[in-house]
């Protein structure tokens, strides 16, 4: 399955999810398909990272659709989620999960030549791993900590298929059971769940190869299509 490919699914699935918020206003099977998004784009960011020419670019085109989306993102937001005008978009989630996946690689590299028994520079990678999902948690982002940790998750074990695979389901188990004890055993925690663990079934089928360029197509669907979704509901 190529790159293009796994993008088609996540936006269809996108799409899925935010007409079934702005058309039914409530819970609703649209809402399970929706699930399919995130990890897809959490997977994107770390192979973005790893096959990009120019990182800094990668960066400004992140923050700069994180700014352009924010004011879409609230309209909608507000008007069919009842979310608060400060939380933050799913842009900033991506832009601080591709910030942490550079700087423990950036660790990395510092400590590469230096000889020690324990592995210090792992350690202080995954410590600054952790501080940014905590800044994406406090900033209201989009699937916040959470999100971080997936894109992360995604980088650190994408030559170890299988420990991708298992650390993402240890993720999604994590965070829905969390909320199913939290929502007071509401089972529709627990269909979410599920629902977002299943693209790891399309990401592992990923064969490495990009496929038809979709790149600004990407970026751009999110901020006009909740614009869209908006103002006809």
């Amino acid at each position: 399955m190529t790159s293009f490919a796994l993008k088609t699914i996540a936006l269809i699935s996108m799409l899925f999810d935010h007409f079934g918020d702005a058309f039914f206003k409530h819970f609703s099977y649209m809402n399970l398909i929706g699930r399919f998004a995130f990890p897809i784009f959490a997977f994107q960011i770390s192979e973005g990272f790893t096959h990009t020419k120019n990182i800094k670019k990668y960066f400004i085109r992140l923050g700069l659709f994180a700014i352009i989306s924010q004011i879409p993102f609230m309209l909608f937001s507000n008007k069919f989620l009842g979310n608060s005008l400060l939380s933050l978009n799913i842009f900033f989630t991506l832009f601080l999960g591709l910030l942490s996946i550079y700087l423990y690689d950036y660790i990395i590299k510092i400590f590469k030549n230096q000889k020690y028994k324990f592995p210090i520079d792992k350690l202080f990678g995954i410590v600054i791993v952790i501080l940014i999902s905590f800044i994406a948690e406090i900033l209201n982002t989009d699937y916040g900590m959470w999100g971080v940790l997936v894109v992360f998750s995604f980088y650190i074990f994408k030559n170890k298929k299988y420990l991708m695979i298992i650390s993402f389901i240890l993720l999604c188990s994590i965070k829905y059971i969390l909320r199913f004890i939290i929502t007071n055993f509401d089972y529709s925690q627990l269909a979410l769940g599920i629902f977002t663990i299943f693209p790891i079934i399309f990401i592992s089928l990923y064969n490495g190869m990009q496929g038809r360029k979709i790149k600004y197509f990407l970026y751009l669907f999110y901020p006009i299509h909740l614009l869209i979704l908006y103002f006809i509901f």
